[in-house]
């Protein structure tokens, strides 16, 4: 079936709390989709950020970003008084966020509404931590260790069997911490509450949710400190290498991404527990899963820990199939998308080809002559995914004045693109007239916004994942001539 989406972080909806969250805004952009003739709302990891509020580096894979939460939400359900929150300084501008302000001021208004809660714990919040016990203590536990050290990485607590989760060091730190630990729980019940009644909302109006898991997980999270034998990690419990990419077209020194790597022959000799029970979870909150660069699981590159730069690391071996194999006979089939952009060999294809998961195309890089694939859409298959860019990409209209003049001509000499159409529209189009099975835009694209809003710009630190649209921008007029495009290009919903 031919379908559309548009990419659009959650942190990115309009809200005049400093950031996006799952409240009447995020209804409301359910409802544009709907209107525009969209079947999918892509979006980025949910999890919790840490360092470079990137939300590819977390302190969970399993816990929900306390930032999302809508605290409107929480004022109806009788968990905030309006003093609490509504006359905070977010010091932000109304399409931008300031992570630094929400990290001094989200929490205090979140412990507000997690002590209202606790004087009164209601069924469902008992039922939540008993169904999520797989995870919920463990995280609850880290996060308030983590305040107690000052937001230290766990490598840094002084206290070794803290670090190394000696059963008497973790007893003890529950009762002597057990009101921080109680709050993280309540926050995760509060934000899957909410998340819950929003995906629920967004599938009744036929839109499903495309969520994002990153392939490795942070070195100071909780799935690292709770899990060290899963990870390719050394007697002090730190990394033997790390991951990344290697030097290209796009970075002459890679680039280096300091996650720990997973030990694979651990993992197989227990089926791969970790993962199947990681796809379950992904599987529960997401409709459809994009798996962030599948090539690691064919072969991966490896750098030595310590590293400056991604120059000298190495590839290696990943699982192949029998990964995959493994989440078949655990889980069926689910919806998987496979991120296979970037540096591909003939194992990576083949083990695409033995999923049969569809791929990512991305029509900015048909054009950049310092790509060596063919991401033209006459080249495209129908099992794809076809994107104008990704989140790591310029939004059109910066990659026309960013991009070399060369790669530029060859867009508008293939889409035969034209000002007075506009060039983001006509590179959306390019897309949408494709074969793939579904085409996926970004909302910065959908808007014809510029380089002021791309949402990262990879190897870099500073002002990424900052965006947010302005309200009212989402308006009728362009869910209107979204959906006539849709109805011209057959990807109207069946």
């Amino acid at each position: 079936m031919r379908a559309s989406g548009i990419l659009m972080p959650i942190s990115s909806l309009p809200s005049a709390h400093g950031i996006g969250a799952m409240g009447a805004e995020a209804r409301r952009f359910v409802e544009f989709l709907s209107k525009a003739g969209q079947a999918y709302w892509q979006i980025l990891p949910i999890c919790p950020t840490s360092y470079g509020d990137s939300p590819y580096q977390s302190f969970s894979t399993f816990a929900g970003n306390p930032y999302f939460i809508d605290l409107d939400e929480l004022a109806k359900r009788g968990l905030l008084l309006p003093e609490e929150y509504e006359n905070i300084d977010w010091e932000s501008a109304p399409d931008t966020i300031n992570y630094g302000a929400l990290y001094e001021k989200r929490y205090k208004v979140l412990r507000c509404a997690a002590s209202r809660l606790l004087a009164k714990p209601n069924a469902a919040y008992r039922k939540f931590v008993k169904e999520n016990a797989f995870w919920l203590p463990d995280y609850a536990l880290f996060m308030a260790l983590k305040d107690a050290h000052g937001g230290a990485c766990w490598l840094e607590w002084g206290e070794a069997p803290r670090r190394r989760r000696e059963p008497e060091a973790l007893k003890a730190a529950r009762e002597q911490y057990a009101d921080d630990v109680a709050f993280w729980q309540v926050v995760q019940y509060l934000f899957y509450a909410q998340w819950n009644a929003l995906k629920g909302y967004a599938n009744r109006m036929k839109v499903d949710i495309i969520g994002d898991l990153p392939i490795y997980v942070a070195l100071d999270s909780v799935d690292v400190w709770s899990c060290p034998q899963e990870f390719q990690l050394d007697e002090n419990l730190l990394p033997t290498e790390v991951a990344g990419c290697p030097p290209d077209g796009f970075s002459a020194t890679g680039q280096l991404w300091g996650n720990p790597l997973f030990d694979w022959d651990a993992m197989a000799k227990t089926g791969y527990a970790w993962w199947v029970r990681r796809i379950r979870h992904m599987c529960s909150i997401y409709d459809v899963v994009r798996i962030d660069h599948f090539r690691g699981f064919a072969g991966y590159y490896a750098i030595p820990y310590g590293d400056k730069t991604a120059e000298h690391g190495r590839w290696r071996e990943g699982p192949g199939y029998a990964l995959f194999a493994a989440i078949k006979k655990k889980l069926g089939s689910p919806r998987i998308i496979a991120e296979d952009l970037g540096f591909l060999t003939e194992d990576v294809n083949a083990l695409l080809k033995e999923c049969g998961y569809p791929g990512m195309k991305v029509l900015e890089f048909a054009f950049d002559s310092r790509d060596g694939g063919d991401y033209r859409p006459h080249s495209y298959p129908n099992n794809c995914i076809a994107y104008v860019g990704t989140h790591d990409n310029e939004p059109v209209n910066g990659w026309m004045e960013t991009a070399a003049p060369e790669d530029v001509e060859r867009a508008v000499r293939y889409l035969n693109l034209t000002k007075k159409e506009g060039f983001h529209w006509g590179m959306m189009r390019g897309v949408w007239s494709s074969v793939a099975d579904l085409a996926v835009v970004q909302a910065q694209d959908v808007l014809g916004l510029g380089h002021e809003s791309r949402m990262n710009t990879p190897s870099t630190l500073g002002g990424n994942w900052c965006w947010r649209a302005e309200p009212g921008v989402f308006n009728s007029r362009l869910a209107r001539r979204l959906h006539g495009l849709m109805e011209l290009y057959g990807r109207l919903p069946e």
